[in-house]
């Protein structure tokens, strides 16, 4: 209760700036890995070089990421958001790469026979089967990119992990308490939110 008195006004700060790097960051990897996960399902050659290197990107370290940014970027908002939306772009591609893949061919044919364009095929019959495993992907994309977005605090941009850096500086369990419980919570609500929005999205399965 002590901390909520000295630090109140400050934590709900920084977890709005955590949610802004988070959501942006996340946005970005879901306009550019489902496209490009879609336009790869037509192309598995060059599939898997591009799923190579995002997984390569991926092992890179996160704070080497960050840091690698600075020389580039310099510090602040922006570059941990591009290195957050980088981390974000894996879980979101392989699931969307994979989700096209499994759409049943029967279906495909099925849509073909029915007269559907391409284009009205994947919206109206490959997206919408792929969707749930395209939400996976989502999903953990969201809990990774708001864990990790603790570290940018490491290059000035500020969120939650302010809290955590300077309770490891200054010895402060509370302070560190207070910034790594407000990121599980964050990470549980936001998994929760889009694991409701994948059910409402999700094509309904009807029994006779």
């Amino acid at each position: 209760m002590s901390f909520l008195q000295e630090y109140g006004m400050e934590l709900l700060f920084k977890t709005w700036e955590h949610l802004y790097i988070s959501a942006i960051s996340l946005g970005l990897g879901v306009i550019v890995a489902i496209p490009l996960g879609i336009l790869l399902s037509r192309m598995p050659k060059l599939a898997k070089w591009m799923i190579g290197i995002a997984s390569i990107l991926q092992t890179v370290p996160s704070l080497a990421l960050l840091a690698l940014m600075i020389p580039l970027f310099g510090v602040g908002k922006l570059p941990a958001i591009l290195a957050l939306f980088i981390y974000s772009l894996l879980p979101i591609l392989r699931n969307t790469y994979l989700g096209m893949e499994n759409v049943s061919s029967a279906l495909k044919d099925a849509a073909k026979g029915m007269g559907l364009s391409v284009k009205q095929s994947l919206f109206k019959v490959e997206l919408p089967m792929a969707l749930p495993v395209i939400m996976s992907g989502v999903r953990l994309s969201a809990v990774y990119v708001i864990a990790w977005a603790a570290l940018a605090s490491y290059i000035g941009a500020g969120g939650l992990g302010d809290f955590i850096f300077n309770g490891l500086n200054l010895y402060k369990t509370d302070l560190i308490i207070g910034g790594t419980i407000p990121v599980i919570i964050l990470a549980l609500v936001a998994d929760y939110l889009l694991g409701r929005l994948e059910n409402r999205l999700s094509p309904q399965i009807t029994q006779s």
